[in-house]
């Protein structure tokens, strides 16, 4: 009795976990199903939450896409940020430097006269970048009328060829109507019994001119519409230079440098205003004040002269004339010479005649002249 005793609670536990267990397990199912959605739900609600799990991945890309740019985009302002804070103590360093050169009275007239080649030197490439760019508008504009003049010429011929087939065909209309007036009044006049013989052929004739007329009609129309789209077409582009008109507007410009270090050259003031455009402050020394305010004397001089000459023109062509039998170009396809074979200075004067020194510009890029040529 003893062990049946203990024996009954057990019994008990054990009939009740297997409950238990179906209890916990309807609990997990639940919650699974409120989250995820049951199995017996309506297949509409699935595709809510397939959508929503979809967004989620694609909005999580496109975050870490943004994110990386905007890294990126840190990255390339903290390097620009760099660079600008190195360009602005490389100022301040050149500021000061300024300063203490001011400070010396013995640099004062010196900085003065540096300030002043380089003016002389901007001038310089001022007049070339401005004569260069007026050559090349020139030619364009000269290439670009040519285009436009055969262009219409082009245009009215063939409009004048569509306008006489327009004349010779309306002149067979004409004669197609004048045929047809005289048919219709033959099978008008027609008696009875001619009617009766000739009848179905007359007819037939009636019907052939009828339908030529309307045929006649109809490429007409067609050529008048030719000749409207022939006067609604677009001028043609505009092209660009070719590389001869390159090349003899290259030998003008380096004739006109020519010219201006010739102007200069005699002070030696073309050398001293290039030494002061590529040097910085201080690298150069030009003496004491006299020194200075002759070398400001002259500058002044000849910039006056320099603006005052401009009969120049038949100079300029005769050089680059000169310029061009020598010029040697390493491909069919380059527009600019060689330095070597343009190293010659043609110095001509009033009397037409002619000295030759070797000045290489194009190499030495006096003027700034590497940056006009056409290429």
């Amino acid at each position: 009795m003893r062990s049946v005793a203990i024996m009954q609670p057990t019994f008990s536990i054990w009939c009740c976990i297997p409950w238990r267990l179906i209890m916990l397990k309807d609990i997990a199912l639940t919650s699974l199903a409120a989250i995820f959605g049951g199995n017996d739900e309506e297949p509409e609600s699935k595709e809510p939450e397939s959508e929503k799990l979809l967004n989620l991945y694609w909005n999580r890309a496109e975050l870490k896409k943004e994110f990386a740019e905007l890294r990126n985009e840190k990255f390339r302002l903290q390097e620009r940020l760099k660079e600008q804070e190195g360009a602005t103590a490389r100022l301040e360093q050149k500021l000061q430097h300024l300063e203490n050169l001011l400070l010396d009275s013995d640099w004062v007239y010196n900085i003065v006269t540096f300030f002043q080649l380089r003016r002389l030197a901007l001038s310089g490439e001022t007049r070339l970048a401005k004569f260069a760019e007026q050559l090349k508008q020139q030619r364009e504009l000269k290439v670009q009328n040519q285009l436009q003049s055969q262009w219409n010429e082009q245009r009215a011929a063939e409009a004048a060829r569509v306008e006489r087939e327009i004349g010779e065909h309306r002149l067979g209309v004409q004669m197609l109507e004048d045929r047809l007036q005289v048919e219709s009044a033959r099978e008008a006049s027609m008696s009875r019994l001619a009617r009766l013989f000739f009848g179905r052929s007359a007819q037939a004739r009636l019907n052939e001119l009828t339908a030529n007329i309307d045929l006649a009609a109809e490429q007409e129309r067609r050529l008048l519409h030719r000749l409207e789209e022939i006067e609604k077409q677009p001028p043609p582009d505009t092209q660009g230079l070719d590389v001869a008109t390159k090349r003899l507007i290259n030998f003008m410009i380096i004739s006109f440098a020519q010219q201006l270090y010739l102007h200069f050259c005699d002070d030696e003031l073309a050398e001293q205003a290039k030494q002061a455009s590529e040097t910085s402050i201080g690298a150069v020394r030009y003496g004491d004040k006299a020194a200075c305010d002759q070398v400001l004397g002259r500058i002044r001089k000849q910039l006056d002269s320099l603006e005052k000459a401009t009969e120049f023109a038949d100079v300029l062509k005769r050089r680059a004339k000169m310029i061009g039998e020598k010029a040697v170009f390493r491909t069919s396809e380059d527009a600019v010479p060689t330095s070597a074979s343009v190293s010659t200075v043609y110095a001509i004067d009033k009397k037409g005649q002619v000295q030759t020194l070797e000045i290489n510009l194009l190499r030495e890029n006096y003027w700034n002249l590497n940056a006009v040529v056409s290429r």
